[in-house]
């Protein structure tokens, strides 16, 4: 049974708030990522062949699954005020534990359980959803969603340049660091907030389905964030493999500074949260997506040309960042109640179309090279825009008083 309680602090967003909410929430999903340039130095450093050092992105991600699983639903159960800082110490321990790891497979279990607790950025993204007020929800929300792309994005070229001057050990001490000032800070500036559902913790887990079945809409945006970041992580898989292939021929650390055009693209989208607020999300949405159709085209001209490369990176990133917050900001007016259990779902649904996309890059690569991954891009791009033009014929949003508790 649901209990809907109010909080008994605040409930407001304030500006300063939103910026710590983005930071600590991009923060934490770059941990997922350190590892990915320094696999090479890793292996060599921890006398472990290259292709186990390679299980260490596999590792984390699966942990992030179960983590996401397990932990986000209890944002609608338990005091986030707790719940959040508590993650991101359990994030802190294990992230001292990867860097003084003294093998692989150490190395391995640790980041194992840095992946399953590095998940506070997934419980402060709904969050920032309730104390918004309705007016300005989508901006608040697009804002912290925002964040947690720069920290994808900046991530891997962090790692690089600070193993370049300290090692590779140094970015998970620092990492650690920050983790726990970010635990302190939330901790001061979060209100104290009470359950809204008081339903027992098997049960809370078993309605992240229900909450999918009860809403039509859920399994509409679910289909399309899950195309969507199956394109993201396929065409970024990709952009390696080509960057660092004749005529590029790039080192590591200039393939991590593609990753600062993609950032500059996601900060051309933080906006989009408005355009929810203004009534356009759908319209909004099927102009992204053809833009990321657009971006696949001009990708698959790029073969020999790094401003193409560039060219399509901001188009790509600009536009899937859009549909990202647009398709969350939907979610979130969906039940207040559920909001926790409603992003579980939605990164659940996002990481399943990363991996398959990621997969699929390293295929595609060796049947037909880039061309087949632009191909398979715009596919995947025109398959979007069907759904998106079949789902928005419905009622996509319920009547105010629904609930998903």
């Amino acid at each position: 049974m649901t209990g809907t309680t109010t909080s008994t602090g605040p409930r407001t967003m304030t500006r300063g708030l939103t910026f710590l909410f983005a930071v600590a929430a991009g923060a934490a999903v770059g941990n997922l990522y350190w590892a990915q340039p320094l696999l090479g130095t890793i292996a060599a450093d921890l006398h472990a062949p290259p292709g186990t050092a390679g299980w260490l992105i596999t590792a984390t991600q699966l942990g992030y699954a179960a983590g996401i699983l397990l932990f986000v639903p209890l944002g609608d159960r338990l005091d986030r005020r707790r719940l959040i800082p508590v993650m991101l110490l359990c994030a802190a321990a294990a992230l001292v534990l990867c860097a003084v790891a003294p093998s692989i497979a150490f190395l391995l279990v640790a980041i194992t359980l840095l992946g399953l607790t590095t998940v506070s950025g997934q419980i402060l993204t709904p969050l920032a959803g309730d104390l918004a007020d309705d007016a300005h929800r989508g901006r608040t929300v697009g804002t912290v969603a925002s964040g947690i792309v720069v920290g994808i994005l900046t991530s891997r070229t962090i790692a690089g340049l600070v193993a370049d001057l300290a090692g590779w050990r140094a970015i998970y001490l620092a990492a650690a660091v920050i983790t726990v000032l970010s635990a302190a800070l939330l901790h001061r500036a979060v209100p104290v907030l009470e359950p809204k559902t008081r339903i027992a913790y098997p049960a809370l887990i078993a309605s992240v389905a229900a909450v999918v079945v009860k809403f039509p809409s859920v399994r509409w945006t679910l289909a399309l964030a899950a195309t969507g970041f199956a394109a993201f992580t396929m065409f970024w898989t990709a952009l390696t493999f080509l960057l660092s292939s004749p005529p590029f021929g790039y080192p590591t650390w200039i393939i991590g500074l593609f990753g600062l055009a993609g950032l500059a693209g996601a900060a051309a989208a933080q906006r989009a949260g408005r355009l929810h607020d203004r009534g356009l999300s759908l319209p909004a949405t099927g102009v992204a997506w053809v833009v990321i159709l657009l971006a696949f085209v001009v990708a698959a001209f790029a073969r020999h040309s790094v401003i193409l490369v560039v060219v399509a990176v901001l188009l790509l990133d600009a536009a899937l960042q859009a549909v990202n917050i647009l398709n969350q900001t939907r979610l979130f007016a969906l039940s207040h109640e559920a909001r926790s259990r409603l992003n579980t779902a939605y990164v659940t649904g996002i990481f399943l179309g990363g991996a398959a996309g990621s997969a699929a890059a390293t295929v595609l690569w060796n049947v037909g090279g880039w061309t087949a991954v632009t191909v398979a891009g715009m596919a995947l791009s025109c398959l979007a825009l069907l759904i998106w033009a079949l789902g928005r014929r419905g009622p996509l949003l319920p009547a105010a008083s629904e609930s998903a508790g």
